[in-house]
C-alpha cells in the first residue's frame, strides 16, 4: 500500500548559529574541516516540517525528543561504550536538551561535532589495536586467567585512554582467541586482523560530511519510529536500507548489529532463500564477487555492504556468515555462494500438499497450502489480462482441487512470510468469511478507512487451521488477524512479526523522507503493531523475538487499540482451547523434533545471559567443548528417535543440517504435523459436543 501526499515546498534558509567546539587538541585528520552545506541544512529543515505535519503520532519536537534523539546518537556511534570516554559525554551532555532547537533553527553543528570526535576515537582506538597485533599474535598470553566484559551497553563510560587501552588489548586478544579456536593458524589471524583494522581506518579517511549528516538526521528521523527513515541522496536510491535485496541480489532483509551485518528475513524462493545455508540472525563477515578475494566487512556501514552485495544478474557472491546457531562466541564461519536473480512471482506462489495423518485409529486426509508471500501481478491486472497472478486466485484454485480430494480440512502456512500486497490480503480473507471488514486504516488526521469484502457468501467453509511464526509480517499479520478476530480459524505457531505501520517516500531538495503515516488495525480494533498476532497455541520458536521482529527495535510504536468494526461473535475455539494445548503438549512431550527445538532453545537462552567471557585458552576450549557435547546428545536424541544413526562428533556442516533438515513431504515437517493434529483434536471435540 503506497501513499503519497503532495510534495511540500519547505526550501527555509535559516542562519547557522555554530557551537563551540572543544578545547581538547587532536591531530589533523581529514575530517577535521567537515561541516553541513546549504543543501542539507534545508533538508535539516524540511525533515522538520514534514515529521510535524505528517508522521502519523505528532509527538512534540522538545526537550524530551531532544534527549531521546541524543541517546539514540551515542547509542547509533558507540553501542558497545568502546569509544568515547567520560569527559566526552561530560562534554556533550550540555546539549542534552537542546537538540530540539538546533533543529528546529538549522543548526547541524552539534551533530557534526559528537560525529567528528568519534571519528577521533574510533582512529585512536584502530590505532592502538594495530599496535598490539604488531607485538605478534604469537606473543599473546592466553594462559592468564582474565575476563572481558561482551555486553557492554549499560557499561559506565571509561574514564581514562588507559582504561580504554586496557579494554581494548582484551578485545584483540578475544578476537585473536576467537578465530584460533575456530581453526585460524597465528599467520592468518595476524593478516586477517591487521588488514582489517587497516581498512576500518582507511575508511575513516573517505568520511565525507553527507555520511555525518545522514547519520544524524536518521538518526532524528528513527526517534518518531524505526521505519520513519532519512535517506540521503546516494541511499535514496537503495530505497529501505532495512531493505530487500531482491533486485539483482540475494533476496535477503538485512541491519546492522554493532559492528556485522545480519540477516533480519529471507525472501521467500529468493536466491539466499533456496541455499538452505543461510537464515535469519546469521551475520554477514565477508563478501566476495564470484572467485575472487573474500573482502572483510566487519565495521562498514549497511550501505556499503548491500552495495558490495548487488550485482549482476546471473552473477555469483560469495558470503562469509557466522550462522546464528553458533554459541555466542563461536566465530566460526563458513561461506555460500549465492546466484544474484530477482526473485521470480511464479516461485512466490502459493502451492498445495496433502498431508496424511492416522489419529485415534482413524486416517485423514488434510490440505496443505503454502503461501511464501502475498503477490500480485499488477501490470497484467492493469492490462486486463484474465489470467493474471494473484494470491488469492491461486488459493482459490488449489482450495477447488483440495475439495475434489475430499480432505478433512486445511491447514494454510504463512511461516516466513513477510507480506506483500495489502489488497491480496483483503481478497484472501474475502474466500473464508461471509463479507464484512477486514482491516481498519487508521491515518494521522485520526480518520477510519475500512477495507472491506462486500461479497456476501464463504467460497471454503470447512475446518482450518493458520500456521504463523515470527517472520509472518505485514499482510501476513493483517489475513491471521482477521481469520482470528471471525473465528474462521485456529492460529498456531509462534507470534507474528508486528509491523502495523504504513510508510510514505517524501522527495526532499536533498534526499528523501520515508515516513509512517498511518497504522493497521484488526476489525477486533486491535493493532498489528508491536504485538502482531498472538497464537490461539504456541509453538517453541528458534527465532529470538528479542532479537527479531517489531519489538526488537529501538522507538518502536506501541500496540493499542481504536473501536471495533465487528460486534463480538461467539468463539467457537474458546471452550476447547484448554483441552487442545493439554493434548498439544501431552503428544509433543514426547516427539523427537520438539523435544529438540526445546532443549535448543533452552541452551541458547541460557547462553544468552552471559555478560562475559574469559580469555583463557584451556577455559574457553572447555567452554566450547561442553556446548558442542549438549548439541550432539541433542542432536543424536532426536536421531535415535527416528532410527537413525548417531552421529560421533558434530561438524559445521550437520548443524546445518540439524539447525534446518530438508522437508520432502508435509510428514517430515513436525510444526506442520502437530498443526494438523490440533485441528483434528478440535474437529474431535466439537463433535463430541454437538452430540450431546
Amino acid at each position: 500500500m503506497k501513499h503519497l501526499f503532495p510534495s511540500t515546498a519547505l526550501a527555509l534558509v535559516i542562519g547557522l548559529g555554530l557551537l563551540p567546539l572543544s578545547n581538547d587538541t587532536f591531530a589533523a585528520n581529514s575530517w577535521d574541516k567537515l561541516q553541513p552545506d546549504r543543501d542539507e541544512v534545508i533538508a535539516s529543515l524540511n525533515v522538520v516540517e514534514l515529521l510535524k505535519r505528517h508522521h502519523y503520532s505528532k509527538p512534540p519536537l522538545d526537550d524530551a525528543r531532544s534527549v531521546i534523539i541524543y541517546d539514540s546518537y551515542l547509542k547509533l556511534l558507540d553501542p558497545s561504550r568502546s569509544y568515547f570516554l567520560a569527559s566526552d559525554i561530560a562534554e556533550f551532555d550540555k546539549w542534552k536538551t537542546q537538540f530540539d532547537d538546533f533543529l528546529k533553527s538549522g543548526d547541524l553543528n552539534a551533530g557534526f561535532t559528537i560525529y567528528k570526535r568519534y571519528l577521533d576515537r574510533v582512529k585512536a582506538r584502530l590505532d592502538y589495536a594495530l599496535a598490539e597485533l604488531n607485538k605478534g599474535v604469537d606473543k599473546i598470553d592466553f594462559k592468564t586467567k582474565e575476563t572481558l566484559q561482551v555486553d557492554r551497553k549499560d557499561a559506565a563510560w571509561l574514564r581514562s585512554t588507559a582504561e580504554l587501552d586496557d579494554l581494548w588489548r582484551k578485545r584483540v586478544k578475544d578476537e585473536v582467541l576467537r578465530m584460533k579456536i575456530a581453526g585460524k593458524d597465528s599467520k592468518q589471524i595476524q593478516e586477517t586482523l591487521t588488514k582489517r583494522y587497516k581498512n576500518q581506518l582507511a575508511r575513516l579517511d573517505q568520511t565525507r560530511a553527507e555520511d555525518i549528516f545522514q547519520a544524524y538526521i536518521n538518526t532524528f528521523a528513527m526517534s518518531y519510529d524505526p521505519h520513519t527513515n532519512y535517506l540521503s541522496p546516494d541511499n535514496a536510491e537503495n530505497f529501505d536500507i532495512n531493505m530487500s535485496l531482491s533486485l539483482e541480489g540475494i533476496g535477503a532483509v538485512l541491519q546492522s548489529d554493532n559492528d556485522q551485518v545480519k540477516i533480519v528475513r529471507l525472501v521467500p524462493a529468493g536466491p539466499a532463500d533456496k541455499t538452505k545455508q543461510v537464515g535469519p540472525a546469521d551475520k554477514i563477515i565477508g563478501v566476495a564477487q564470484g572467485n575472487k578475494e573474500m573482502v572483510d566487512v566487519v565495521g562498514w556501514r549497511l550501505d556499503e555492504v548491500v552495495k558490495l552485495i548487488r550485482g549482476p544478474k546471473g552473477s555469483v557472491v560469495r558470503l562469509e556468515v557466522i550462522p546464528a546457531s553458533n554459541a555466542p562466541n563461536d566465530q566460526t564461519s563458513k561461506v555460500v555462494a549465492i546466484t544474484r536473480e530477482a526473485v521470480k512471482l511464479e516461485e512466490q506462489a502459493a502451492k498445495k500438499s496433502v498431508l496424511k495423518l492416522k489419529q485415534d485409529g482413524k486416517d485423514y486426509k488434510l490440505g496443505v497450502i503454502e503461501i511464501p508471500a502475498f503477490y500480485l501481478d499488477f501490470k497484467a491486472f492493469r492490462a486486463g489480462d484474465p489470467n493474471y497472478k494473484s494470491t488469492t486466485r491461486d488459493v482459490k484454485k488449489l482450495l477447488t482441487e483440495l475439495q475434489k480430494e475430499k480432505v478433512d480440512g486445511v491447514v494454510i502456512d504463512l511461516r516466513n512470510n513477510g507480506g506483500g500486497s495489502l489488497q491480496e490480503a483483503t481478497e484472501l480473507t474475502s474466500l473464508f468469511i461471509d463479507k464484512g471488514p477486514t482491516v481498519l486504516v487508521r491515518n494521522a488526521d485520526g480518520r477510519v478507512d475500512v477495507l472491506e469484502d462486500e461479497n456476501p457468501g464463504a467460497f471454503y467453509k470447512g475446518p482450518m487451521a493458520l500456521l504463523v511464526n515470527r517472520l509472518s509480517a505485514s499482510a501476513s499479520e493483517i489475513f491471521a488477524g482477521a481469520m482470528q478476530d471471525y473465528h474462521r480459524a485456529l492460529i498456531i505457531g509462534g507470534q507474528t512479526f508486528g509491523k502495523g505501520t504504513v510508510q510514505t517516500i517524501q522527495p526532499l531538495n536533498h534526499g528523501e523522507l520515508k515516513l509512517t503515516l498511518a497504522k493497521f488495525y484488526r476489525v477486533s480494533g486491535q493493532s498489528t503493531q508491536h504485538q502482531g498476532v498472538l497464537p490461539d497455541i504456541d509453538y517453541p520458536s528458534i527465532i529470538d523475538t528479542k532479537e527479531i521482529g517489531e519489538s526488537a527495535l529501538p522507538e518502536a510504536m506501541p500496540w493499542d487499540t481504536i473501536r471495533p468494526a465487528i460486534k463480538p461473535a461467539v468463539d467457537p475455539f474458546k471452550p476447547f482451547l484448554a483441552q487442545l494445548k493439554s493434548d498439544h503438549d501431552a503428544r509433543t512431550s514426547q516427539d523427537a523434533e520438539f523435544v529438540f527445538i526445546r532443549d535448543k532453545l533452552a541452551l541458547a537462552q541460557k547462553l544468552m545471559l552471559e555478560k562475559t567471557v574469559t580469555l583463557n585458552e584451556a577455559e574457553r576450549r572447555a567452554q566450547h567443548a561442553d556446548i558442542e557435547a549438549k548439541q550432539l546428545t541433542m542432536e543424536n536424541l532426536r536421531r535415535k528417535a527416528k532410527g537413525e544413526e548417531p552421529l560421533k562428533e558434530l561438524k559445521k556442516e550437520d548443524e546445518d543440517l540439524i539447525a534446518e533438515p530438508e522437508k520432502t513431504k508435509p510428514e517430515d515437517d513436525a510444526y506442520l504435523s502437530e498443526t494438523g493434529r490440533i485441528l483434528l483434536d478440535y474437529l474431535k471435540l466439537n463433535t463430541a459436543i454437538a452430540k450431546h
